[in-house]
């Protein structure tokens, strides 16, 4: 079954970065960040955000909350390699369980671990 993941992951990743059917993501801010990513970004001011200097909370809200389009400008803007290592370095963390596991498969990252195995059992005390 992984093997069959791997594969849709692997064809859907190469299907946001080229598929040129997808419509455009329309106006951006000054600093490239569309506008309709303003949602993602309700307790900042979206044209203060730098795509480069704010790079892991970027990647963090589009991996989380972004559609088609916006993850294809994520993976045009970024590079899959980045994001890649940004789900290894910080996604366990900062993305919601199910987004994170998501990304696991079709960036074909090994099987997402809780940080915390022992998580919801009973205090021992």
């Amino acid at each position: 079954m992984g093997g069959i993941l791997a594969l849709i992951g692997a064809e859907w990743c190469k299907l946001i970065s080229m598929n040129q059917s997808l419509q455009p993501v329309g106006e951006k801010t000054a600093a490239g960040i569309p506008l309709s990513l303003a949602p993602c970004f309700q307790e900042y001011v979206l044209e203060r955000i730098d795509p480069a200097q704010h790079a892991d909370l970027v990647i963090e809200r589009v991996l989380a909350n972004g559609d088609r389009c916006e993850l294809r400008w994520l993976f045009d803007h970024y590079g899959r390699a980045s994001i890649t290592n940004w789900v290894q370095q910080l996604g366990a963390r900062r993305l919601p369980w199910r987004r994170y596991n998501l990304w696991c498969v079709l960036l074909e990252l090994p099987a997402a671990r809780r940080l915390r195995p022992d998580e919801g059992q009973i205090w021992p005390h």
